[in-house]
C-alpha cells in the first residue's frame, strides 16, 4: 500500500484548502485513515481520524474549521481545511491503519506542505 498526499500550498490566512489522500494497492481495506501534521520545531500531532465506519474526530485547535472524509470508491481520504491560519502552516502527513493484531499494519504518505501567510 502507498499513501499519496496532495493539494498543499501557500493559502492567506483565513482562505482554504483540500488535501487528498490516495491509498493504492489491491483490497485496502482499512481501519483508520488520518491526518497528521508537522510544523517547524514541534512534534508531529494528530489533526483528524476517520474510520472505517465513520467515526470522525479532531484536534481542539482544528475543530469546526476542518472536514475528514472518505471516498472508499477512490480509496481517498479528503481533509477540508477552512478559516486557515497561520498557526496550521505545516507539513501535513496522511496515515492509514489496516489490518488486526499481527496482521496490522501502518502507513505513512510523503508529505504536503501547507504554507498560510498573514
Amino acid at each position: 500500500v502507498q499513501l499519496q498526499a496532495s493539494g498543499g500550498g501557500l493559502v492567506q490566512a483565513g482562505g482554504s484548502l483540500r488535501l487528498s489522500c490516495a491509498a493504492s494497492g489491491s483490497n485496502f481495506v482499512y481501519n483508520s485513515m488520518d491526518w497528521y501534521r508537522q510544523a517547524p520545531g514541534k512534534e508531529r500531532e494528530l489533526v483528524a481520524s476517520i474510520t472505517s465506519g465513520g467515526t470522525t474526530t479532531y484536534a481542539d485547535s482544528v475543530k469546526g474549521r476542518f472536514t475528514i472524509s472518505t471516498e472508499n470508491a477512490k480509496n481517498t481520504v479528503y481533509l477540508r481545511m477552512n478559516s486557515l491560519a497561520p498557526s496550521d502552516t505545516a507539513v501535513y502527513y496522511c496515515h492509514a491503519e489496516t489490518g488486526f493484531g499481527r496482521a496490522a499494519r501502518i502507513y505513512w504518505g510523503h508529505g504536503t506542505l501547507v504554507t498560510v501567510s498573514s
